[in-house]
């Protein structure tokens, strides 16, 4: 497959006052009193340390209103944070994945009401868990309903996440060798999701809503479906159409210095250092020789890309003059898929969270591990995205200020 290449817009650095590195891309229009509270608490936020940098883009209507960069996308070697800096995007990655699913479906593919074990055999004989013995040896019961496409996608399917989730399935995980997060080792997409299959589901399909690493298995879906390897099938079908050059499982080498270091504080709380973690490594998007494409957490991308994306939803399957689903088919997306099963003033719909109640009903919205957010709003026709690489802060107030805006 022919490589994709970016083209760059670096905006001019502007040293303010306070001592906050500003790069600005776009063309800047009057703000709104919402983003003005925003990029404000973003500008504090990194004033005062609590986080090292970030990108921010507002758009409405196709237009982008502000696309801004603070502080530093590497503290410990002072690189600035630019507009277009890349970002693990992780759980952002969920979304993707089930446009992926969606566009075989429109093709004939699949059927969103397919059995996984139409495609991964392995998911007819998977039960669901009764009992976990000590030594992570367990007992099953056999599944009433079978696992669908559907579950995988909405979160129904009763594949917890282990390290962020439930910790017997961060037990089990370990035991069986399961990747929970990122890839790791040269095992592919389809023989992780075959050791999930070999587990049992936490409970029965289409009965509760659990943050799931369905989204993984549901890669290995579109693989066998499609007959493509996953990272090419999506570079084909969503991001080449798109334009969106920065988005990619594995970063090109000419692009890896814009990569922002995922950053969390010293034990004492005094300074930044590099995230570090026993089960994953962070320089996942680095590794062309690892094969797994994490449905749940694996792309890595920018502020502009993302918005892009988030664009072609706002134009009900088109952006950019390309079409990459149907009308009929983003309105389903954005209905109800979990009825019942959430409690809260949003529903679960086929790739994002949907606000469900006034003000801003019908906002879709979802975020990621390493703290970067999105909504849209289909009636204002406003993308918001906000891009930052930490990991485990309390003292985040640019979160707090997004959702501000995002619920009320």
């Amino acid at each position: 497959m022919e490589k994709r290449h970016a083209k760059h817009r670096i905006g001019l650095p502007l040293a303010l006052s306070i001592g906050v590195i500003i790069f600005i891309a776009g063309c800047q229009a009057p703000l709104d009193e919402r983003w003005q509270m925003l990029d404000g608490a973003i500008k504090t936020a990194v004033e005062t340390n609590q986080i090292p940098g970030a990108v921010l883009l507002t758009a409405r209507d196709g237009e982008v209103i502000l696309h801004r960069a603070y502080g530093f996308a590497d503290p410990l070697t002072q690189s600035p944070m630019q507009p277009n800096t890349l970002f693990r995007i992780c759980s952002q990655t969920k979304a993707i994945t089930s446009t992926a699913a969606l566009i075989c479906w429109e093709k004939g593919l699949l059927e969103i009401d397919d059995p996984v074990a139409k495609y991964i055999p392995i998911f007819a004989s998977t039960g669901i868990l009764d009992s976990l013995m000590a030594d992570t040896s367990f007992t099953s019961t056999p599944a009433e309903n079978a696992l669908t496409i559907r579950h995988l996608m909405t979160h129904t399917n009763g594949i917890p996440y282990g390290e962020i989730g439930d910790s017997r399935y961060e037990q089990l995980y370990a035991k069986h060798d399961v990747t929970d997060l990122f890839a790791r080792d040269m095992r592919s997409t389809l023989e992780n999701a075959e050791k999930i299959g070999q587990l049992a589901l936490a409970h029965e399909p289409g009965s509760e809503w659990t943050y799931s690493l369905g989204l993984d298995v549901l890669v290995a879906v579109v693989e066998v479906a499609s007959g493509q390897p996953y990272a090419e099938f999506v570079d084909t079908e969503i991001f080449e159409p798109l334009g969106m050059d920065d988005t990619h499982f594995v970063v090109p080498d000419s692009d890896q210095s814009r990569v922002a270091n995922v950053m969390e504080r010293t034990p004492d709380g005094s300074s930044w250092q590099t995230h570090e973690h026993p089960d994953y490594t962070i320089d996942y998007p680095m590794h062309a020789e690892w094969p797994l494409c994490s449905g749940g957490a694996g792309l890595t991308s920018s502020a502009s890309d993302y918005a892009t994306f988030l664009q072609m939803y706002l134009g009900r399957g088109a952006a950019k003059g390309v079409r990459v689903l149907k009308e009929a088919t983003v309105d389903s997306v954005m209905s109800d898929q979990a009825p019942g099963l959430i409690s809260g003033p949003w529903q679960q719909g086929l790739a994002f969270g949907v606000k469900s109640d006034a003000p801003g009903a019908g906002r879709f919205f979802w975020s990621g591990y390493f703290n970067t957010q999105y909504y849209a709003d289909p009636a204002t026709q406003e993308v918001v995205v906000l891009m930052k690489q930490t990991f485990g802060l309390n003292t985040d107030t640019t979160s707090t200020a997004f959702n501000e805006i995002l619920w009320n």
